[in-house]
């Protein structure tokens, strides 16, 4: 076996042990042990400083991930004569690692955006929509509706558009939001 062949081979095993140990980590130790270090603790945030959701294309696993396409891209160039030669694998097989890295941080951003996607936008829509009064709203006060949206079930705060009171159970309309209070008249 060939100095650079073996050198890629232990690309491809070191970045793939790293990979497990990473996993382990988050896993068993849930990255910092509790305690919030700007990203909440998670080995996937990576090292750009954005705190935002998804994964950064400098954290430890797609580094890991990177090393691990480097070596077995690398290993596999060894094994055709004609990019054998380091000056011929080596840069192709940078090539490979980044396209293989640059899937799995595509692939897990996509994956992060449709889970950790944001409500906000769907709460807004409810204005104009027809709510159930779950708890009845007093004269000046607060009372609780019960709607659906998207097939789910929630309930909200509210209180009376003209403050007058509203029994448990009138339907009503949603006529505007004030942070997390909804703002109805009757049906």
């Amino acid at each position: 076996m060939s100095l650079d062949a073996l050198i890629y081979l232990l690309c491809l095993g070191g970045g793939f042990f790293f990979l497990v140990v990473l996993a382990m980590m988050g896993h068993f130790f849930d990255g910092a042990g509790g305690h919030d270090i700007g990203s909440g603790g998670h080995a996937e945030a990576g090292a750009d400083g954005t705190d935002g959701d998804g994964v950064s294309a400098f954290s430890p696993m797609i580094i890991a991930a990177f090393m691990t396409g480097f070596g077995a891209f690398g290993y596999l160039l060894t094994l055709v004569p004609a990019t054998r030669p380091p000056i011929i694998s080596a840069p192709l097989a940078a090539v490979g690692a980044f396209g293989f890295a640059s899937v799995i941080v595509s692939t897990l951003r996509m994956v992060f955006r449709r889970t950790q996607s944001s409500s906000e936008s769907a709460v807004a829509s409810v204005v104009g929509m027809t709510a159930t009064l779950g708890t009845g709203i007093p004269e000046n006060g607060v009372g609780e509706i019960v709607y659906v949206q998207g097939g789910t079930r929630y309930t909200a705060p509210a209180r009376s558009e003209d403050g007058k009171p509203i029994a448990t159970g009138a339907a009503v309309v949603v006529t505007r939001l004030a942070g997390t209070q909804f703002f109805v008249k009757p049906a």
